[in-house]
């Protein structure tokens, strides 16, 4: 099942995801406009210089019809531009150049047969019919096709004396010598020159198509910015997308975490007034323990007569002890730990704490190295006079008659120092070191185990940090780590 958090976030993200999908998408089909846009103003721009190159023909024909090669290829050459139009010719009908300038243009037959723009890697060729004449005549008729000869061609064939025939269609009507009216061509192959030899002139020099090619350089260096640019805009908004959904995510978990904080907060003040009324029930309850056991012990005082009355009243005093015991370590346990800092000769409390434990220490004739050297921390003294007791006591119930405990002090940076109670006791499992500062656990069948727990919470107070480690070749390491010096004593 979905939590309504987790779908709106679920919402929330596929929306800003595809959010940004879209513009993605959206920039793609601007670019691909782009694109076609700038292929069709390339196409367009041939096609001004297709216009432009008629212009230039018609200004050359002579007598309407004859174009002088020299001049056209002239002409044709001051239209190149090597960053644009890289070659240009003129075709005849049976697809040879009768004109040309720039570089050779390749055309195959495909292109010949189907005309019209074709695109290649870095070039565009346009090949089309031409309609290079003059303007029609007022009855309607075209010119021919204009005729691309050379000079010495023009002179020797083009421009033969000869009669004029004004039988050809299209012949204008002039005035005479004797002021009438005769026709005279405006464009139709010279009364000199049979039909055959115009025609053929005609085919083979004969202006039929025109081929244009481009240069794709230009455009595709603006159709590469444009990419480039969409790019950085489309990953920007998938960028802000995911960073939009993060936000909102963080935002969501922030906003969950704030509501945990106040629930733990209810939540600890909670506890905090369970504890406190915990510790005063146990408080309240040693004072008729202490009744029992007085009772006890004046049963048992009483009960010399019968060994089995007396027995059980050992066992309630027993009894009562052991939860007398438990209970003063839970109010121990449950007093909340501050450190109030001073400096603290460590040396000089070990002792101390030892001579406190002197009696089992002598009963169990235990050997116990302290430190050599003197070295003060800042600590407070009574929580950690409370802790190296019970962590002495503790490796004093655990070791063997005859074992050895040795306290290891030594400083380990320019401010912080180490304390190492080690014992040649049985040790602590590996699986359980990481739970033996728990509440309640315990390796001792009496034990109430709390001590360690204590003994946590009093490091913690400090910002220290203790743990439980193997001692070679047999035995515990309680370390307390990170512990701040004040100063060295000479």
């Amino acid at each position: 099942m979905i939590w309504p958090s987790a779908k709106r976030n679920l919402v929330v993200s596929v929306t800003l995801i595809g959010c940004g999908l879209g513009i993605c998408g959206w920039q793609i089909e601007e670019h691909l406009r782009f694109k076609r846009a700038a292929a069709q103003a390339l196409v367009n721009r041939g096609r001004d210089i297709t216009s432009t190159l008629g212009v230039v023909v018609r200004s050359q024909r002579r007598n309407g019809l004859v174009v002088s090669k020299e001049r056209l290829q002239s002409a044709l050459q001051d239209l190149i531009r090597p960053q644009e139009l890289e070659s240009i010719a003129i075709l005849g009908a049976t697809g040879e150049p009768i004109a040309s300038a720039g570089q050779p243009v390749e055309l195959t037959p495909e292109m010949l047969r189907a005309r019209g723009v074709f695109w290649r890697d870095h070039s565009l060729t346009i090949l089309n019919l031409m309609d290079l004449g003059s303007p029609a005549a007022e009855d309607g008729t075209r010119p021919p096709a204009a005729i691309v000869v050379s000079d010495e061609r023009l002179t020797r064939v083009f421009r033969a004396p000869g009669p004029r025939r004004p039988s050809e269609p299209g012949a204008a009507v002039v005035p005479d010598a004797a002021g009438g009216t005769a026709p005279r061509p405006l464009f139709s192959r010279p009364s000199w020159m049979s039909k055959e030899d115009y025609d053929s002139v005609i085919q083979k020099q004969g202006a039929h198509s025109l081929v244009l090619s481009m240069s794709t350089g230009e455009m595709r260096r603006v159709v590469q910015s444009d990419l480039l640019l969409r790019s950085l805009v489309s990953l920007l908004a998938l960028g802000g997308a995911v960073l939009s959904v993060l936000a909102w995510r963080n935002l969501a978990k922030n906003s969950e975490l704030q509501i945990r904080l106040v629930k733990a907060g209810e939540m600890n003040t909670h506890l905090k007034e369970m504890n406190f009324a915990a510790a005063g029930l146990a408080h309240e309850t040693r004072n008729p323990l202490n009744l029992i056991r007085g009772l006890a012990q004046m049963i048992a005082m009483q009960a010399q007569s019968s060994p089995k009355l007396k027995e059980h009243a050992s066992t309630i005093i027993e009894e009562a002890d052991r939860v007398t015991v438990q209970l003063n370590e839970f109010i121990n346990y449950s007093k909340p730990r501050e450190a109030h800092l001073g400096p603290v000769e460590v040396r000089r409390l070990v002792a101390d704490v030892a001579r406190t434990l002197l009696p089992d220490i002598e009963e169990k004739h235990l050997t116990v190295r302290q430190p050599d050297a003197p070295l003060v921390i800042e600590a407070d003294e009574q929580l950690l006079r409370q802790a190296l007791f019970n962590v002495l006591l503790n490796a004093t119930q655990a070791v063997a008659p005859g074992g050895v405990i040795e306290i290891r002090l030594a400083p380990t940076g320019p401010r912080e120092a180490m304390l190492e109670i080690c014992d040649d006791g049985p040790g602590v499992p590996a699986a359980e070191r990481a739970s033996i500062f728990k509440p309640y656990v315990t390796m001792r069948p009496k034990g109430v185990g709390l001590g360690l727990a204590i003994v946590h919470q009093i490091a913690s107070a400090h910002h220290w940090e203790v743990t439980c480690a193997a001692h070679q070749p047999h035995g515990a390491i309680f370390r307390f780590s990170r512990l701040t010096m004040a100063h060295l004593v000479a």
